[in-house]
């Protein structure tokens, strides 16, 4: 390994620790990962031929700027197919989509509460996204759960059911769109493979936080609406509803009719979507400016977490650095000798260091790591690329800090780390042990 080659890894460890304790420092961690992405290419910079063998010196900088631009493509599917989903989600959240979520939690069994928040979640991660899913999930809970303790175990276990049911959707977890773009999962294989593990892990969770909680629900916590969108009458509500999540429904079965990117079947349910709503309140605005210039499309672009989507660029893009100085596959070739090839263990790892740091970077490595074979174990659908995209997602649900969407319930309920890891990280890695052993018991007898 060269000096240079030292030089851009340790930029890359200092940076990803800075990113990991980004609540003591309070520096955002997109601005860490583009300082990254910029400086492990900067260093690049410095010997290029050492990394890029055909390397014409006339033309050095227009070879690593296609390089660049090579990566950059690929990387802008996923924050392309980003912005428009959370675009969409907003938009019938905005509108009064939801309403009808919490309408079907009501009950005054606080256990018959949690198995509904836990399968509501579960699938509204898996049609939605797991972070989005989650904030809905913990603003209904305010209205349901007044006792704090109480809300406590059903905001967490809103992490672990948002993250479990992310985990076998193509467009449930960020990593699971990353792993669906580059195609190394198919739409069909993960949903039909990984469905019965991540319910598992799900789950078996849920089971043992039911065993602490007895009765009924108190005076005043019931179940109304959570919104109106007024603007709206109920029948074009209900259009927005069904035409955004029927929509993000229909994006894996666009791709598999036209072999077009996601990203593209997504900002065809955008425009079309944008579309009705523009005809909804092109009357509106008149009678109602505020209301209905707020709940418009082209407002609430504004209104996307570019925080998120450059933090994504940023460690997407570092690590197409180490990629192209073959750092990656060297670490997976060593991580293939410590185990002897077994996937399980591997990825196994993986999903618990994905509690500890940001599971993006980490699946952004793996598939920098380990090439995509014609067959076998590494084909596409194969055992270790299913089980990455399990492992990576349950796995951050272990610690509050593992995932995007522990990370924001930790913010809105105010949960402590050392009471959740105290609590629920024993339970969490449970059903996570559990999940993996049904999908190997799947692999053995039924494919």
């Amino acid at each position: 390994m060269t000096t240079l080659t030292i030089l851009i890894v340790s930029v890359f460890v200092l940076g990803y620790f800075f990113i990991a304790i980004e609540s003591v420092t309070k520096v955002n961690k997109a601005a860490v990962a583009l300082l990254m992405f910029v400086f492990c290419w900067t260093l690049f910079m410095f010997d290029p031929g050492s990394y890029l063998p055909n390397l014409v010196p006339d033309h050095v900088g227009q070879a690593v700027g296609e390089v660049i631009e090579k990566h950059l493509g690929s990387t802008s599917t996923t924050l392309f197919f980003l912005m428009g989903a959370m675009t969409i989600v907003e938009l019938v959240d905005q509108n009064g989509g939801f309403n009808f979520v919490r309408r079907t939690l009501q009950t005054s069994s606080k256990r018959a509460l949690l198995w509904r928040i836990a399968f509501m979640t579960f699938i509204l991660s898996a049609i939605l996204d797991n972070l989005t899913t989650s904030i809905v999930m913990v603003m209904i809970l305010r209205k349901l759960v007044q006792n704090q303790k109480d809300r406590l175990i059903y905001a967490s276990l809103v992490v672990i059911a948002a993250n479990s049911g992310g985990a076998f959707s193509p467009i449930g977890d960020v990593t699971t769109i990353m792993l669906w773009n580059k195609g190394v999962i198919t739409a069909a294989g993960v949903i039909m493979e990984i469905f019965i593990p991540s319910l598992v892990s799900m789950v078996i969770p849920a089971w043992i936080l039911s065993l602490s909680l007895k009765g009924s629900m108190g005076e005043g916590e019931d179940a109304g609406t959570t919104g109106t969108g007024s603007e709206l009458t109920e029948m074009q509500r209900k259009t927005v509803f069904f035409l955004g999540v029927g929509g993000l429904i229909f994006v894996p079965i666009f791709k598999t009719l036209t072999h077009l990117p996601p990203f593209v079947g997504i900002l065809l349910v955008l425009g079309l979507l944008w579309t009705v709503t523009e005809v909804f309140y092109r009357d509106l605005h008149r009678v109602n400016t505020k209301g209905a210039v707020k709940k418009r499309v082209s407002n609430m672009l504004s209104r996307i977490d570019m925080s998120t989507i450059l933090f994504f660029l940023g460690i997407l893009m570092a690590v197409a650095c180490l990629e192209t100085i073959g750092v990656l596959e060297q670490l997976g070739e060593g991580l293939n000798v410590v185990f002897n090839g077994n996937h399980y263990l591997v990825t196994g790892i993986i999903g618990v260091l994905s509690s500890i740091v940001d599971n993006v970077p980490l699946v952004a490595g793996c598939m920098g790591m380990y090439p995509v074979a014609p067959s076998g174990d590494m084909a596409v659908d194969g055992i270790f690329w299913q089980l990455l995209a399990y492992c990576a997602g349950v796995g951050g649900s272990m610690l509050i800090i593992g995932s995007a969407a522990g990370v924001v319930v930790m913010g809105l309920e105010k949960i402590t780390f050392g009471w959740y890891m105290k609590k629920i990280s024993w339970v969490v890695f449970v059903g996570y042990i559990a999940g993996i052993f049904s999908y190997w018991l799947i692999r053995m007898f039924l494919f």
